[in-house]
């Protein structure tokens, strides 16, 4: 395998039999392996193909505020690249990567896009973590119709032929988190917080309606802050004296640290029952720097948390700490992240062509019974069809399950009254 621009290390010789055991059971229901087809019919657009490798991107800020959330997101599709490519690759074709940094800069983004996308020529591109970062370079990939693979749970709106979403919109995070708490803590009161970009506040924008004019409840207070903000000695304060029931937080990268440890340090105890901290935005990829302590008892709405109990996670976190050490752990974007290798793969034997358009076409209806978090499939609208689940965080630094949906939820990113 080759990586330019990679900050990642190889893996360690003890880690190597345990993923390559992963690999040989990770078979995609809609993908099998055939015999290798000729570089001019499975390529017809100028991509980096070759006769024996094809060349991705990936693209994540590995530096900058961001990079406490992405780094994860890296190292997973990383992992499902290189077991890619011991099962035998795709087409008969060794996966290449080119990584580059976004930097937590949106500018940045674009710009690194376009490189991959004309000067690179990749066939596909797994990245971005912000809606900022997205909608940043959504504009390129459109133009020169290459394939972004998004993993990160969002606000919704946008349905874009070149992407692929393998996080969950806002009616299966946001809407169903809310109806949760609404229900099983009988909240009548919220305070809203976010980062000052267009997600968090999107996000909080159709919370808020949701709250109010949905469910019939109160929103008390509403506070936004810059990226890479550690000040929020003011806002709690202010949390403490509306003393809402549900504090709903959106706050992103490495700001979490100072906030959860700020709450922490003011005495606001999230294991009692006096106040619910309900977020959608800490991952245990985040928790590793704000610390279980600062964090136990506060709740997440996610689709997968790494103490899923069932044998496709299992064997996923073992290969995973298998690669990246015994200390590291995997959030939700990180899981969704892990599932975009795998489901071009899918596309591409699916297809029977690198091509972008036969890519997208073959995509619509794709099944993954592998996925760590359990079954998905990839719905008309690009998006997935998957559960919602909601976690307390304990002090060990892991969410514990405490509900998830009977059934997959349908993802909807133009819900009706949230436009």
């Amino acid at each position: 395998m080759t990586s330019r621009h990679s900050r990642i290390s190889p893996p360690p010789a003890r880690g190597w039999q345990r993923l390559k055991a992963l690999a040989a059971g990770l078979m995609l229901s809609a993908s099998a392996q055939a015999a290798v087809p000729a570089t001019d019919e499975v390529n017809t657009t100028g991509l980096a193909v070759t006769d024996d490798a094809v060349q991705v991107g990936i693209l994540h800020s590995v530096t900058g505020t961001m990079a406490i959330s992405e780094a994860g997101s890296v190292q997973a599709e990383i992992l499902a690249i290189e077991q890619i490519n011991a099962m035998g690759g795709v087409l008969g074709r060794q996966i290449e990567y080119v990584q580059e940094d976004g930097a937590s800069d949106w500018p940045t983004f674009a710009e690194r896009s376009r490189k991959l996308l004309r000067q690179d020529n990749v066939a596909a591109v797994f990245g971005c973590w912000t809606s900022a970062s997205r909608k940043a370079v959504l504009p390129i990939f459109e133009q020169y119709n290459g394939m972004l693979y998004y993993p990160t749970f969002y606000e919704g709106l946008e349905q874009s032929p070149n992407v692929i979403y393998t996080g969950q919109e806002a009616t299966q995070q946001i809407l169903a988190g809310l109806d949760w708490v609404a229900r099983e803590k009988g909240a009548e009161t919220f305070y809203l917080l976010g980062s000052d970009y267009i997600w968090p506040r999107t996000s909080n924008k159709i919370a808020r309606k949701h709250i109010e004019d949905v469910l019939g409840l109160e929103v008390v207070g509403e506070d936004y802050f810059p990226l890479g903000h550690t000040q929020f000695n003011s806002a709690i304060n202010r949390i403490r004296l509306k003393k809402p029931d549900v504090i709903y937080a959106i706050i992103v990268g490495g700001s979490n640290v100072a906030f959860y440890r700020q709450l922490e340090a003011a005495g606001i105890d999230l294991t009692e029952d006096d106040v619910t901290l309900l977020t959608i935005s800490v991952t245990e990829d985040e928790i590793l720097g704000i610390g279980g302590d600062n964090i136990e008892g506060a709740y997440a709405a996610m689709k997968y948390f790494q103490s899923l109990d069932n044998a496709n996670n299992q064997a996923f976190v073992d290969a995973f700490k298998a690669r990246w050490g015994e200390d590291s752990v995997i959030g939700d974007v990180t899981q969704a992240a892990y599932l975009g290798p795998w489901l071009w793969k899918a596309a591409v034997e699916k297809a029977g062509s690198f091509d972008v358009d036969r890519v997208r076409e073959a995509s619509i209806g794709l099944e993954l019974d592998t996925a760590p978090e359990g079954y998905v499939r990839v719905h008309e609208n690009h998006h997935l069809w998957s559960r919602t689940r909601i976690g307390r965080a304990g002090a060990d630094g892991q969410y514990q399950v405490v509900h998830e949906t009977a059934e997959l939820m349908e993802p909807d990113p133009f819900p009706e009254g949230y436009q």
